[in-house]
Order: structure tokens, then C-alpha cells, then sequence
């Protein structure tokens, strides 16, 4: 079943319960109006007996009542006796009731009944106890037929009955209509979403209109739909870039392989120089390959975050970049810093920033590291970076022409960008006052405990 079918029974049983609770409560409130006029007219007639009650013969007179009429009057006794006038003309006759005996006896009050007489129905108003001329009590019954009230509620019942048919009908009408403009949106938002399975095209739009939950939805779709579109366009762009980069000493390495494999005759000088070229060039690969695949798993493997402190993460990074770059000189200034992120990758981006601070300052130079208040600053006292280069310096593949001699694949800083907006701040560098360059990585999720705020 549909859910624009569902939609429309739902509708429909809504609008059915609707009418017919409208049809019950106006058949109640009807048959209370008629019968209480029954009521008001029984109680009229019994007023016309009065506290002086006639009887003569054994049957009951009424001086101030007009006797007959259609009905049926009668007197109960404390005994269970009745006794009625003598222009009653029905056919059967009406039992006296435990209420009528009890009223007669003096034990109880006026009340309304329903009974039958023969195959009728009537309405029964008892009241009393009344008394004769010599002094017995009585109680005195007037009944009055239903039948006209029961003919009248049936007529209004089928009335009530083919207008909840008829409300019904139209309900479901209007429901199948409701449903197919609400849900018209769902509609196109299904055949986008058909279109970009079959043909692949993440560029597909829905139009909205408003702020309801259906265009809330269009629109939470179109952003989905973009997201993808730019994941998929940075994949694109992530292997067009890495073939392109990978092409070049794939090319110098078969190259250097082809001429050793050709000239067996080679002197040892150059032959040593061109493996020395082989092994270099196979680690430069190696490196590349392996920031490709750092950078690629960053974008959709996020790993599970955890308290760390970046005071102590980054005194660890220091000490092995200290290792690796004995001619320089890390200085550190390690304010306890507090944060929420993966330890994992906040060391890789550290180490590249340090990496790259290394790698630009001359031997016996300086470079100065600083934690506070869940930032890392790392300065080096090269060259600097080019005013035109700084804003491409986070691009992935991008190399400044100076930095085109130097080994490295244009991926390291592009890893610490990823880094930073994974953890939601950024990262961002600028010319040294006095000469180098100065890379601060902003990271988000510090709790601010024990911190020293950054007075630079």
C-alpha cells in the first residue's frame, strides 16, 4: 500500500470518526428534545387530576380533566391494584411498576419509565402518592405513546446515517486530494533521487519553496547532493593531481631502471649514482604514496576522538623531529593545553609543520614551538614565503617555485589543513617580523583548564 493511500484512509477514517461522533452526539441531543417534550406534556396531564381524586364505580374520574385522548391514565394502589377510566379505549393494559407500588406505599417519589403496552411503547410519568375522598393513597400513572418520537428518530437516523455515508465519500475525496498535493514534493524529491541513481548526475537540484517539513527535506537533500558533489569533485581533483605528480618520477625511475638494465658495461662510479637515484626517487614515491593515502583516509575514515593534552603531544613530536633534524635547534615554550581530538592525527600534523619548518631553515638555525590554549605555533627562521604564495600554501600538490628543489610532494601542509578543519578550527601562516615563517594551527574542543592565553 501506497503512502498516499494510507495517507488518504487515514484522512478519510479521521473525517468518518468526525461525523459519526457529530451524528451520535445530534441523535442524542434530538431524542432527549423530543422525549423531554413527552416529558413536559405528561406532566401537564397529570396536573389535571389534582390532590382530589374522583372514583366512581371503579373507575377514575377527572373533573378538571378531559378523559381519552390517546392517554392512558391509571391509579395504582398500595396493594398492586389499578384503576383506570372508563374511556380508556387501548387495547392492553399497563402493568403496575415496583416504583408505582412504592409511591403508592408512600416510599417513594415522581420518576419517569419506559413500558409497553401490547406491542407499543409508551412513556411513563408516575406521581404521588394522591388520595381519594376516603383517604387511600394512590399512585397516579399517565403514559403516553412513543411512537410518533421513535417514528421521528428513525427518519433523523437515516438521515444522520446517508449524511455520514455522503461526509465520508467526500472525505475520502478531498483526502486523495490533500495527499497528492502534499505529498508532490516527496514526488519530485523521489524523481531526483531516480535520476541521480540512474544516471550518476550529482549536479540534480530540487526547487523549494517555504519553510515547511517537506521543503526542510528538498533542501537537507540538496545539501546532501552537494556535499557529494564536491567529495566527488575532491577525488577527482585528489587522482588528476596524484597521477599527475606520480607520472614524473615514475617516469625518471623506469628511465634510470631501463639503463642499467641496458648497459651491463657501466662504469661502478655511475652505476652507483644511478641506484643511489633509484633508491631516492623510490623513497620520494613511497613518501607521496603514503601522504595519498593519509590524506584520503582522513577525508572518510574520521577516527574516534579522546581527551589529550597537546602540551605533552607535542613535546613528543618535537623530541623525534629533534632526531631526525639533528642540525636544528627545536626551542619549545609548552603551556598546559587541553583538548578533545585524535591524538593520531594532531601528531601528523605537528610533525609536518615542523617537518617544513626544518626543511626551510638553514643548519644551526632555530625553531621555536609554542602550545597554548590549544594552539601549536611553529616558527623558522628561513627565508620566508612569497606575499603570492601564502594563500595556495595549504593546496594540495601545491610547491612554491623555491620549494621545487627541495624533496617533498606538496602534501604535507594540505594534511594539516584536513587536520585543523577536522577538528573544527584552521591553520594559517604569515612572514615573520624578522625574517621566516610563522604556521599556526588553531584546534577546537579546549576545555581551558590550567591555560596561559597567548600573549604574541
Amino acid at each position: 500500500m501506497s503512502f498516499r493511500t494510507r495517507l488518504t484512509i487515514v484522512a478519510a477514517a479521521a473525517v468518518a470518526l468526525a461525523v459519526v461522533a457529530a451524528s451520535l452526539v445530534t441523535l442524542v441531543v434530538v431524542r432527549n428534545q423530543l422525549r423531554g417534550q413527552v416529558d413536559d406534556a405528561l406532566r401537564s396531564r397529570s396536573r389535571d387530576f389534582g390532590p382530589g381524586l374522583s372514583i366512581d364505580h371503579g373507575y377514575l374520574e377527572g373533573p378538571n380533566a378531559p378523559l381519552g385522548g390517546g392517554d392512558y391514565v391509571q391509579l395504582v394502589d398500595s396493594q398492586g391494584h389499578t384503576i383506570r377510566t372508563r374511556f380508556e379505549a387501548l387495547g392492553g393494559t399497563l402493568p403496575p411498576s415496583k416504583a408505582a407500588l412504592k409511591v403508592a406505599q408512600g416510599q417513594g417519589g415522581s420518576g419517569f419509565s419506559d413500558a409497553s403496552i401490547g406491542d407499543a411503547r409508551y412513556r411513563v410519568y408516575t406521581i404521588g402518592p394522591l388520595q381519594d375522598e376516603q383517604g387511600h393513597t394512590y399512585a397516579l400513572q399517565v403514559a403516553r405513546p412513543l411512537a410518533e418520537v421513535n417514528h421521528t428518530l428513525h427518519r433523523i437516523t437515516i438521515f444522520l446515517v446517508l449524511i455520514a455515508l455522503g461526509g465520508i465519500a467526500i472525505a475520502g475525496g478531498l483526502g486523495l486530494a490533500v495527499a497528492q498535493a502534499a505529498l508532490a514534493p516527496v514526488r519530485r524529491l523521489t524523481q531526483a533521487t531516480e535520476r541521480v541513481r540512474e544516471t550518476g548526475d550529482l549536479s540534480e537540484r530540487i526547487e523549494t519553496a517555504g519553510d515547511d517539513e517537506i521543503s526542510r527535506l528538498a533542501a537537507s537533500f540538496n545539501a546532501m547532493l552537494a556535499a557529494l558533489e564536491e567529495a566527488a569533485r575532491s577525488q577527482r581533483q585528489l587522482v588528476s593531481d596524484a597521477s599527475h605528480e606520480l607520472r614524473t618520477p615514475l617516469t625518471s625511475l623506469r628511465t634510470n631502471i631501463e639503463v642499467l638494465a641496458r648497459d651491463r658495461k657501466m662504469a661502478d662510479g655511475e652505476r652507483e649514482k644511478l641506484l643511489n637515484d633509484v633508491v631516492s626517487q623510490l623513497s620520494e614515491m613511497t613518501a607521496l604514496v603514503t601522504e595519498l593515502v593519509e590524506l584520503a583516509r582522513g577525508d572518510s575514515q574520521p577516527e574516534q576522538a579522546e581527551d589529550v593534552r597537546l602540551d605533552l603531544l607535542v613535546q613528543e613530536v618535537v623530541e623525534r623531529a629533534q632526531r631526525d633534524f639533528p642540525q636544528i635547534e627545536f626551542v619549545t615554550d609548552l603551556q598546559p593545553s587541553e583538548l578533545h581530538g585524535v591524538p593520531h592525527t594532531i601528531a601528523r600534523a605537528v610533525s609536518n609543520l615542523l617537518d617544513n619548518a626544518a626543511k626551510w631553515s638553514p643548519p644551526g638555525a632555530k625553531v621555536e614551538v609554542r602550545v597554548s590554549d590549544g594552539q601549536v605555533i611553529v616558527r623558522d627562521h628561513g627565508p620566508g614565503i612569497d606575499e603570492d604564495d601564502l594563500p595556495y600554501v595549504f593546496d594540495r600538490f601545491y610547491r612554491a617555485p623555491a620549494a621545487r628543489k627541495l624533496p617533498g610532494s606538496g602534501l604535507g601542509l594540505a594534511i594539516v589543513k584536513q587536520v585543523a578543519e577536522a577538528h573544527g578550527g584552521g591553520v594559517g601562516a604569515e612572514r615573520a617580523e624578522d625574517g621566516g615563517t610563522l604556521m599556526r594551527l588553531r584546534l577546537s574542543g579546549s576545555n581551558g583548564a590550567g591555560l596561559v592565553p597567548d600573549e604574541r
